[in-house]
């Protein structure tokens, strides 16, 4: 089977990551986003599960993470210097989404009573403010429902799982731009 669009085809493709193209490591971490957002959809939506600002701002590091591979993939650089300027630009939004989600995590391994109070939502929140950059500080200073586990698996919270992912996004984005062709 041949994809048409980016000339890949299945059955010559070896398993192993570090061996793939440029243009199929890129396109890998855009399905990998893709499918995060996927699952943040239906935690949201299917399992009633209300997101606090902090997960919104991590959909959206998660957003520019897969954008980068998208456009990473679709433009296949054939230069060091594109493969690199991709791979940074996919790792900064990956480390970005990973500071955010190890802020969440922090938050949520707080002792109860050194936990801030909730606050307002994000959308009212931007509503109110002066700028943008006053509710991005306020995000991220967290607050009470943001400290809440109400999901976990094997034991490790939505979070948790997170920030394993923007590393892993974060690692494989270096490897995509900076390993010899």
């Amino acid at each position: 089977m041949v994809i048409p669009v980016f000339n890949i085809s299945i059955a010559d493709m070896n398993l192993n990551p570090f061996s793939w193209s440029f243009r199929v490591q890129m396109l890998f971490g855009f399905l990998v986003c893709t499918a995060l957002l996927n699952y943040a959809v239906f935690a949201q939506y299917g399992q009633l599960f209300e997101p606090c600002p902090l997960c919104i701002f991590q959909r959206v590091a998660i957003v520019a993470v897969g954008v980068v591979g998208l456009i990473g993939a679709l433009h296949n650089p054939k230069g060091r210097f594109g493969r690199s300027a991709y791979g940074l630009l996919a790792f900064v939004a990956a480390t970005i989404g990973a500071g955010i989600a190890g802020r969440h995590v922090w938050l949520q391994h707080l002792p109860a009573d050194q936990v801030p109070a909730c606050g307002p939502g994000l959308s009212y929140m931007v509503q109110i403010m002066p700028s943008y950059l006053d509710v991005v500080k306020k995000v991220l200073q967290g607050s009470g429902e943001c400290a809440e586990v109400n999901w976990t698996l094997w034991g490790f919270s939505m979070p948790e799982w997170t920030l394993l992912c923007f590393v892993l996004l974060a690692v494989g984005a270096l490897v995509a731009g900076f390993r010899k062709r």
